[in-house]
């Protein structure tokens, strides 16, 4: 087939490279610039340096639709767009533009957690499993029909750092094969049931603040959800704002007020959290290792060295 892909940073530059190991042929590759969003300069494999290195003409653009574009596409007469990680709403005059239509690849269990940084919110939330999903594009974004779809398991110390290594290891195999599905006549579309379907924004430094009335153990996910290079969760000690690294639930229970500095415990410090910790009922979050503003990553035991105070969402 004739394959014209819309993609970018690593998600694009993988399913890129398994388009230009497979037997089809790239005509085209629509990629966007390069960004300053603090999301977007991670993970950041140049799709249009690779489709450059293959000879294979780049337009970059912010949003589709343009004359120019439109033109491009028809003359190239693709059989299949397929599409990863484009950030933008792509028109149905483009998506049922090729004969096929338009596989997008998204990295979620579709129909959870639809739009924006998957793997993040699904880990927050306590999902056992995270995955791709492989499907044909229509008006409704992240809906239509399901080609392939493939899940990892998420263990319990895993970072969005390790399920983000895991689940794009799956784009290469999922792209082949439901091209080759599609290709031979042999795919089978399936609707997504819509009353499990979930969408997510797209994150910004506010959905890393730290909510000491959230339990333990739902700040403990939140702390391994945003693992380096993604930006950190964080709270605020004395004006200043600390993020941290590395947290665990601790042991013992501990009543007060969210956010207390309250007691050291095994290698790092207790701090009170959960709406019932005012009547005893929550573990708190033990708090190991932070990192500061001028950015160095310490023991928490160095930067709580006195019990008391409280660590709060604002200076």
């Amino acid at each position: 087939m004739r394959v014209v892909m819309f993609g970018y940073q690593t998600w694009g530059h993988r399913t890129l490279q398994a388009l230009l190991e497979s037997e089809h042929e790239v005509v085209l590759v629509v990629t966007h610039p390069k960004s300053d969003h603090a999301y977007e300069k991670i993970w950041s494999d140049s799709v249009a340096d690779l489709a450059e290195q293959h000879g294979v003409p780049v337009l970059l653009r912010n949003r589709p639709g343009d004359e120019e574009l439109m033109m491009r596409l028809k003359e190239a007469d693709p059989d299949l767009i397929v599409a990863n990680n484009w950030r933008t709403w792509i028109p149905p005059e483009i998506f049922n533009l090729p004969r096929h239509g338009t596989l997008n690849v998204h990295d979620s269990l579709l129909p959870k957690y639809a739009g924006f940084s998957p793997i993040i919110w699904a880990l927050i939330a306590g999902e056992s499993e995270v995955g791709v999903t492989a499907h044909m594009m229509d008006e409704e974004l992240d809906a239509g029909d399901i080609v392939l779809q493939r899940a990892v398991p998420v263990g319990p110390d895993d970072t969005a750092t390790d399920l983000f290594h895991r689940t794009v290891d799956l784009i290469g195999p999922i792209v082949q094969e439901s091209l080759d599905l599609i290709a031979s006549g042999e795919a089978k579309f399936t609707p997504q049931d819509r009353t499990k379907a979930s969408f997510f924004h797209k994150r910004s430094l506010e959905d890393s603040a730290i909510d000491w009335t959230w339990p333990a153990e739902d700040l403990e996910r939140f702390v391994r959800a945003q693992s380096d290079p993604y930006p950190n969760a964080f709270t605020f000690y004395k004006g200043e704002r600390v993020r941290v690294l590395k947290a665990s639930v601790s042991k013992g229970v501990y009543g007060g007020t969210p956010g207390r500095v309250f007691i050291p415990e095994g290698d790092g410090v207790v701090i009170v959290a959960g709406a019932g910790a005012r009547f005893g009922r929550d573990h708190g979050l033990v708090v190991e290792r932070v990192r500061t503003e001028d950015g160095r990553d310490l023991p928490a035991r160095e930067v709580f060295r006195t019990m008391g105070g409280y660590l709060t969402d604002r200076p």
